[in-house]
């Protein structure tokens, strides 16, 4: 268990980096990576402002990638690891991609698919399931996303001409 702890806190770090870069490209900062056989074989970060795009999500397009790699869209024997609990879209996508297990840092109370609205991945109706764990390096994720927010806020505050 403290192995598997690890692995996921080193793991969760590359997510978090890969928010890093959505920020830097003024999108919101989620982050995911997929590891097969304790090998990285999909990394992505949300991309939707840039590519004017609802669906590039950090999770769709790391779930494009593993797959390309395995050159298989079933992705048995993956771990998805994400910054922020995944949308109804995005845990849809991951029940289908047949992956093993999402590891996720930070509850998303407004869109949270995993537990927090839905719980998609473990919905007994589906003809998959996946193990999940949250709350990964958890104080990280959300204060990375949590700062995004506040700066916007400010930004739009101060590009309001009316003063409020």
């Amino acid at each position: 268990m403290i192995i598997m702890e690890k692995a996921d806190k080193q793991f969760m770090k590359v997510a978090i980096e890969q928010a890093g870069i959505a920020e830097e490209n003024g999108d919101v900062p989620i982050g995911a990576v997929i590891v097969h056989k304790d090998q990285v074989i999909g990394r992505a970060y949300n991309q939707r402002e840039q590519l004017n795009d609802p669906t590039a999500h950090a999770e769709i397009i790391a779930l494009t990638q593993a797959a390309a790699f395995l050159e298989s869209w079933r992705l048995e024997g993956c771990t998805m690891y994400v910054t922020l609990e995944p949308c109804p879209m995005c845990a849809g996508a991951l029940v289908l991609s047949r992956m093993d297990r999402l590891v996720y840092g930070c509850d998303d109370p407004k869109a949270g698919a995993c537990k927090s609205l839905y719980n998609i991945v473990q919905d007994e109706r589906l003809n998959h399931r996946l193990e999940v764990t949250s709350g990964v390096l958890e104080e990280d994720c959300s204060e990375l996303l949590q700062g995004f927010f506040a700066r916007r806020r400010r930004e739009n505050k101060n590009n309001n001409q009316y003063g409020f």
